[in-house]
């Protein structure tokens, strides 16, 4: 897409004010290219009190030797970033350099570049990713860990280098307010890590003019994060990064005069943008699981500097994360899998686990254990991992094993403001069923940015084997074509017409029409489930079409049907599609198609209209049969394409049998 078009959808879901707010920060951005309203020069900084630490030096770690080996490698020059692992890109490495594509991006006034130019920047998420500095806070655990002064050293040799080379305000590290944010907020972990105010790397005058160093871009990433907000359309989970950031910045370094509005207005903002995103059913907005627990851990880092701090943020606040840790308990099956709804980066906030098997949803079901007081989240959550050993300490690790070691209830399976209906049987148990409906609206605000075309899409997980699963998220800003498939309708396990989405594309972070699905019946009983639904993203075409799916589980003969009408006076095209995991072995005859995976199977018969029923496998030409598990990578499926020419209304049926 140009950028002309772009700008022009863009300019589309803008309403007046936003339109006239985006007006003023243009011109804030072209006076800044002039040298005014800039903080070449911070003021000094007053360095009589610094914030607490919230971070404790857990008696033992899980795996410490994963966490050496991480800061090893880092010291070696070897950086892991999304698809590329063991990247020698060199201690330190060169910070405006695009590690995929080799650009070197320019060192102009960093609000003037244009970041979503490949052509300038590279692949902007790669050029992006290593400047958060979570290999800091990854070589800060492992001085406070060992002890050994060669990484704490090398903490100090990789900010130097940054300072150095990333100058303010120029170059694309000083273009998005959320970047300085993380940076920001792995900053604050990793000072309190290095020794706070008193840390030995401060000693003698070298020290002393890198402390300075130090306190001058804290104070510049404040500055811009206070003056770049993202207002309107924009105001998903960037606005509440950016909150967090502010918060830990002002929080971590009260060493200013405006040092106190900057968390005031982190804190209002924290407390007014959790409530904002975040149903009262506990679903982020978004409808983007991965930025579900995204904003989760943006609220439980500023809630626990809070705490340490004299005082933690507001009932409502942390009710609110108790819903969203419910919610993502619900659709967890017995095996810890989360259904890959929505988009997903592979972010982290803050990384402080190095074990091989750890999971970003368990961790946070482990800190809202501890934080809740919460047993059914223990055991869900499984283990109390390094991440909570270092948030927590010896005191989180005395309430978690003080919780009782319970069996796993039944979740709560009608999520109505959110969108999503959990049917199933023997939940939590190896014999468990679990089944995810979305209904949900397709994202947050105008722009919908992170949301999918996935209205009255399922997945199915069986004995905590996925068999029918969502396949992902892959790529952002570059290779537009798998952009959009990954996001579109047809890599969803539901129904599209006439060969378009269900939703309108706008661009790469924006839909210009949004499907609304809706909930007609929900019933749950100890022999049925059953859903039913519509939505109306296909109303749009000459001759309107309403996609209906009525879901019924039955328990006691382990069959799950699925009903799909479609309601239409004319002839379309209709394709009803299924995805598989990765795992699963499938096999086609005729209308009957078999699964196995994990030592479980799954039988799909189909019915209905005539229909041509097809496999595929990793195909590049429809495209179909993929899966992205990780950022940047994607790996070959199966899936099933159910093609018919309609004339009118037309049912289709599919029975699993399980």
């Amino acid at each position: 897409m140009t950028t002309v078009a772009w700008k022009l959808n863009r300019l589309r879901l803008m309403g007046v004010s936003e339109i006239w707010w985006r007006v003023q920060q243009m011109a804030t951005k072209k006076v800044a290219n002039l040298g005014w309203g800039l903080a070449i020069t911070p003021p000094p900084p007053i360095t009589k009190a610094f914030g607490n630490s919230y971070l404790q030096l857990p008696s033992a770690l899980n795996d410490l030797l994963a966490l050496q080996s991480a800061a090893d490698t880092v010291l070696n020059g070897q950086w892991h970033v999304f698809a590329l692992q063991q990247l020698d890109l060199g201690f330190p490495p060169q910070w405006n350099r695009d590690p995929k594509t080799g650009t070197v991006a320019p060192l102009t006034l960093g609000k003037a570049i244009d970041y979503r130019s490949e052509r300038v920047v590279g692949d902007i998420k790669y050029l992006w990713e290593p400047s958060r500095h979570l290999e800091l806070v990854t070589l800060a655990l492992a001085w406070r860990a060992t002890n050994e002064a060669r990484y704490a050293n090398g903490a100090r040799t990789l900010l130097t280098s940054w300072f150095e080379q990333c100058p303010y305000p120029n170059g694309v590290h000083w273009t998005s307010s959320l970047e300085l944010a993380v940076r920001l907020m792995n900053w604050s972990v990793a000072w309190h890590l290095l020794g706070g105010d008193k840390s030995p790397l401060f000693a003698g005058p070298e020290g002393e003019v890198f402390k300075r160093q130090w306190l001058n871009s804290v104070y510049q990433h404040c500055h811009f994060i206070g003056g770049y907000f993202s207002k309107h359309s924009s105001a998903n989970n960037h606005l509440l990064g950016e909150y967090m950031g502010l918060f830990a910045g002002a929080s971590t370094w009260p060493c200013w005069a405006e040092s106190a509005q900057w968390a005031a207005t982190a804190t209002r903002g924290l407390e007014q943008e959790a409530l904002l995103q975040n149903t009262a059913d506990g679903v982020n907005k978004e409808q983007a699981i991965y930025y579900q627990h995204e904003v989760m851990d943006m609220m439980l880092l500023c809630q626990q500097i809070a705490l340490a701090n004299g005082s933690g943020l507001s009932a409502a606040f942390m009710q609110r994360l108790e819903k969203l840790a419910e919610f993502v308990a619900a659709i967890m099956d017995v095996n810890g899998n989360v259904p890959m709804i929505g988009d997903a980066d592979d972010a982290q906030m803050v990384r402080l686990s190095y074990e091989s098997n750890w999971s970003p949803y368990r961790s946070l079901l482990a800190s809202c254990a501890v934080l809740f007081k919460r047993a059914d989240f223990k055991t869900k959550a499984g283990v109390f991992d390094d991440k909570n050993r270092w948030l927590f300490g010896a005191p989180g690790l005395q309430q978690w094993n003080a919780l009782p070691n319970v069996a796993a209830t039944a979740p709560r399976q009608c999520f109505a403001e959110g969108g999503y209906w959990v049917m199933g049987d023997k939940f939590n148990t190896p014999d468990e069923v679990r089944l995810v409906v979305d209904a949900a609206p397709l994202g947050y605000l105008s722009i919908a940015a992170h949301g999918h075309a996935d209205a009255l899409a399922l997945t199915l997980s069986v004995a905590g084997v996925e068999f029918l699963i969502d396949p992902g998220t892959f790529s952002y800003h570059t290779q537009q074509t798998w952009r959009n498939y990954f996001r579109g309708t047809s890599v969803h396990n539901t129904v599209r017409v006439d060969g378009q989405d269900q939703s309108v594309i706008g661009g790469n972070f924006m839909w210009l029409q949004k499907a609304e699905s809706v909930c007609d019946v929900w019933q749950s009983s100890n022999a049925v489930d059953l859903f039913s639904g519509s939505h109306n993203g296909y109303q749009r075409l000459a001759d309107p079409v309403t996609h209906k799916r009525r879901i019924e589980l039955e328990k006691r003969l382990h069959r799950i049907s699925v009903t799909d009408t479609l309601e239409c006076r004319g002839a379309h095209q209709v394709e009803l599609f299924w995805h598989f995991a990765e795992r699963c072995a499938v096999s086609q005859l005729a209308d009957v198609v078999v699964c196995q995976s994990g030592g479980q199977q799954i039988q799909m018969t189909f019915a209905g209209a005539n229909c041509e029923t097809g496999l595929y496998h990793g195909n590049d030409v429809l495209p179909l049969g993929w899966i992205s598990r990780r950022f940047d990578e994607k790996q070959a499926i199966y899936a099933i394409r159910r093609l018919a020419k309609i004339v009118g209304t037309t049912v289709f049926t599919t029975v699993i049998s399980y």
